[in-house]
């Protein structure tokens, strides 16, 4: 269950209820999906065949599809990150500096779990988002925010676009951002 721990004051909002109002409030969506659907080998597996992946696609397909038809969003695919990724460093620089992009950034975490670091409204500033297993989010186009792996260093997640070309980030230079 997703957690947030706004970087100001270190305060922490958690449950899915408070959690979900406190995004809403700063424009990005949550939800949480089911993931007994999951078939079990897949639920702690972060080295993924194709199959594997079109697996998950299909234990989630009702959900994908009714998020992306209220949404507006055209494609989607798997991401597995873990200390088996080639380049895995290389790869979490690109993420992990604060970008926007000109469409939302939509994660579902079927696996593992990872930190959206997102600048929220002036009074709150920049918050974590800690999210886990059957957490989905959106962070709206054209606001900042940037993405890494917990403590456990892995993670698979739904990705899904509006855009074909897939993620597009663009840098955003924020003095304000400092990393803790």
């Amino acid at each position: 269950m997703a957690q947030i721990r706004i970087r100001n004051t270190n305060e922490r909002i958690t449950g899915e209820q408070e959690v979900a109002q406190f995004l809403e409030r700063q424009e990005v969506l949550y939800e949480h999906w089911n993931t007994v659907q999951l078939p079990k080998q897949l639920q702690e597996k972060f080295i993924l065949s194709d199959e594997d992946k079109a697996q998950i696609l299909a234990s989630f397909d009702q959900q994908i599809r009714s998020l992306a038809g209220r949404r507006g969003y055209k494609t989607w695919d798997i991401i597995a990150l873990s200390e088996a990724t080639p380049n895995l460093p290389e790869l979490l620089k690109k993420f992990e500096q604060v970008h926007t992009h000109t469409e939302d950034e939509v994660r579902a975490i079927t696996a593992g779990e990872g930190i959206f670091i997102i600048k929220g409204s002036d009074d709150v500033g920049y918050f974590d988002v800690e999210l886990s297993a059957g957490d989905v989010i959106s962070v709206p186009e054209h606001k900042p925010h940037f993405f890494t792996l917990m403590a456990s260093r892995q993670i698979v997640a739904v990705r899904l676009f509006i855009e074909t070309e897939g993620w597009i980030a663009h840098p955003f230079d924020d003095p304000a951002f400092q990393k803790a």
